[in-house]
């Protein structure tokens, strides 16, 4: 799937520990019910699926995100992105490089990169990413290796690169006006969507208000 950076404005990223014997896929269905633009699905290693099951999950979730015309991506996973038919896949910067991910992916499958420096930001956009993911922007629980990155850098990247930026790390409803003016063009997010009760409220609360923030009213 081709996409354009206004897919990237309310990103969701998935994370099984909210589902307290719920589906993945319900879950996802009520966040794109609430409007989410995107979906990366992210498995956790302390909470890993055997490999048939993930595959079985993401063929699902991949499908249904093409009946909301919503792109797909897997976190880190090139080679089960590619058997799923994943529309592409968001590496990290302790993941494989993003020259060596663009070549097992194709020019055609969405990369994404998650980038905290400028430096690292220019290398990715070189090397073939389609957008960058930059965080922690705020103090997060989610990722243990989250390092926090000042609004002046996240600013700075912006300005650095001609590609998608969107931040993520410690976002909520409450403080995603705090980005206002950065330059990005969406948000990331994992538990102010999935780790509340009603995902689809929490979905359209949260894409309001980061339109508000990026001023898209």
């Amino acid at each position: 799937m081709k996409f354009d950076k206004s897919s990237l404005l309310l990103y969701a990223v998935t994370d099984r520990h909210w589902l307290c014997g719920r589906r993945l896929i319900d879950d996802v269905r009520e966040a794109l019910e609430g409007g989410v633009t995107f979906v990366q699905l992210r498995e956790k290693d302390d909470m890993a699926l055997p490999h048939d099951e993930f595959l079985q999950e993401a063929k699902e979730i991949q499908s249904l995100c093409k009946e909301y015309h919503v792109p797909f991506v897997l976190d880190d996973d090139v080679a089960l992105a590619l058997e799923c038919g994943a529309d592409g896949v968001h590496v990290g910067q302790h993941d494989l490089e993003a020259g060596s991910v663009r070549k097992m992916l194709g020019p055609d499958k969405i990369l994404g990169v998650s980038a905290q420096t400028v430096e690292e930001a220019l290398l990715a956009e070189r090397e073939g990413a389609d957008y960058l993911g930059v965080g922690a922007v705020f103090p997060t629980g989610s990722k243990d290796d989250a390092d926090d990155i000042s609004h002046e850098t996240l600013r700075s990247i912006c300005e650095a690169v001609s590609i998608p930026v969107i931040a993520i790390g410690g976002i909520t409803r409450d403080n995603v006006s705090e980005l206002s003016g950065s330059g990005i063009c969406g948000i990331a997010v994992i538990s102010a969507i999935f780790a509340k009760p009603d995902r689809k409220q929490a979905a359209a609360d949260l894409l309001a208000r980061t339109k508000s923030a990026l001023r898209m009213d």
